[in-house]
């Protein structure tokens, strides 16, 4: 089995024994290890490959500034820039195969940022005396990010804490050793969407633009992927996007836990990523199915999904607020933007004669998002329901014309 390094970061100061259990258990697995201090105040026992100073000139600054802030958050913040920097650069290097950190809350907060610093496909696990937390906010969270609760592992070690080092310790050596990083070979279309009960498209979709040589990965609009989506869109990873499910947004304009960020519908926009876009599901804002219903959506019909996921259907002036955040979004695209407004619907429930159809709804929303989309976006208003053959008819229509004028790159 080849050997993978593992960059293991944590401060060293404080948990310099638990940082080099994990460091141990990672070589007696047969892999190798480099080490990153990010501790401020104190200096490990041994020296580390990258120490703190290295750190935080990689993120233009110093100790001595970190030190001279007199706040350990503006401090921790130095490090965690340039801990991220000096892994993104260590990563592109070759330097290592996967990643580790471990900390209570301030190393938990500097670990997201350097997990997301790093590509998809480097495996990044974080240890943390918070994992899972409600305090990790979801638009944090990198696309492939794993973490494990360091359950007694505030000070000290001990066989508890050895339980959860241990297991991450093997955790991230066998990722490095089984990843199969994206590297197809063939332009990738980026897919949001959400089961094929709710929106249908990919079924036609998929096959025929991988007839026309292209790779499609279809994400999950539930919060997490559409975190992974903007995430890949960022770094220009997509040939274009098939964007036709954009209730994330909606989730985050009406203030649902389950948000993909700020910047949903944004990222393809500004690496001018060819999109194609519908606003599926625009009607429904999800939110944590076992937890009380909050008091702004009491009164509003609602469908339980499952015992973890509950949608919360809007009315007309709430539609309207989320036609004009798409709008929003949309208008900072540097690349083409082509939208598909179907006049039937935007979902299965939404279909005239389903549980939740709302045909006022639909026109407020449609008439409202016609006439606030920015001069940059083509609109395509056609008369069928989105898991209609005519829509995905449409937007292969839309796609092979950008693939024959060389908007979109084979």
């Amino acid at each position: 089995m080849t050997d993978k390094t593992i960059l293991v970061i944590g401060t060293y100061d404080t948990k310099d024994d638990e940082l080099g259990y994990l460091a141990g258990v990672i070589r007696a697995q047969g892999g190798k290890v480099v080490t990153m201090d990010v501790s401020v105040l104190g200096d490990p026992s041994t020296p580390t490959d990258y120490s703190k100073h290295d750190v935080a000139a990689e993120g233009g600054s110093s100790i001595r500034a970190a030190t001279d802030s007199g706040d350990e958050n503006n401090a921790m913040q130095i490090m965690a820039k340039g801990a991220s920097l000096l892994a993104a650069r260590l990563c592109t290097e070759g330097v290592f195969d996967g990643m580790i950190v471990l900390g209570g809350t301030m190393g938990t907060d500097l670990a997201l940022d350097v997990c997301s610093a790093l590509p998809l496909g480097v495996p990044k696990y974080i240890v943390s005396t918070v994992s899972f937390s409600p305090l990790i906010p979801p638009d944090r969270l990198a696309a492939d990010t794993q973490m494990i609760l360091w359950a007694g592992g505030l000070y000290g070690l001990n066989s508890v804490c050895k339980a959860s080092l241990s297991q991450a310790a093997g955790a991230v050596l066998g990722a490095a050793r089984a990843v199969e990083r994206p590297k197809t070979g063939k332009p990738l279309i980026g897919m949001m969407s959400l089961g094929t009960s709710a929106l249908k498209y990919v079924i036609p979709l998929k096959p025929a633009l991988e007839a026309r040589g292209f790779e499609v990965a279809v994400f999950h609009a539930t919060g997490m992927g559409g975190r992974a989506f903007e995430s890949l869109a960022a770094q220009g990873a997509f040939a274009c996007v098939f964007d036709f499910c954009t209730q994330e947004l909606g989730n985050h304009v009406h203030g649902s836990n389950i948000s993909a960020g700020a910047d949903r519908l944004t990222n393809a926009g500004a690496v001018g990523i060819p999109q194609i876009v519908a606003p599926g599901c625009y009607d429904l804002v999800d939110i944590v199915g076992w937890q009380p219903l909050p008091d702004k959506w009491k009164g509003h019909p609602a469908h339980a999904h499952n015992r973890l996921l509950t949608s919360v259907v809007l009315g007309a002036e709430e539609r309207k607020q989320v036609a004009r955040a798409h709008s929003d979004q949309l208008a900072t695209a540097k690349g083409p933007v082509a939208m598909i407004l179907p006049e039937r619907g935007l979902g299965e429930w939404d279909r005239e004669g389903a549980d939740l159809h709302d045909k006022e709804g639909l026109r407020a929303f449609l008439t409202e998002l016609e006439a606030s989309l920015p001069s940059n976006v083509t609109r395509h208003r056609i008369d069928c329901h989105i898991n209609d053959a005519v829509f995905a008819d449409k937007a292969l229509e839309i796609f092979d014309a950008w693939c024959a004028a060389g908007v979109v790159a084979p």
